[in-house]
């Protein structure tokens, strides 16, 4: 399963959401990448977000697999609204 969003954060994807972030993936059993611009990381892995380097506006993607993957989807999307860190695309 997959969704994008798109970073409003004014310092794009820094380490304060990264952190919530990964907290909120790992929660989960399932797999948890972030991918961007046809590079990916683990969302599980705070090394694996900040070497993305997403920026302000730019679109990133967030795919699950395996167990919980609608539960883990539905926990990301609401740490990403809530937190400000970024809009469902």
């Amino acid at each position: 399963m997959k969704k994008q969003f798109i970073v409003t954060d004014p310092v794009g994807l820094h380490a304060r959401p990264a952190t919530l972030l990964v907290n909120e993936a790992s929660k989960y059993a399932s797999d948890i990448k972030i991918l961007v611009d046809g590079k990916e990381g683990n969302l599980k892995s705070i090394m694996g977000v900040m070497a993305l380097a997403i920026k302000t506006d730019q679109v990133f993607e967030i795919e699950v697999s395996d167990d919980n993957e609608v539960e883990a989807i539905e926990g990301l999307t609401k740490v990403i609204l809530d937190s400000k860190i970024g809009l469902e695309k």
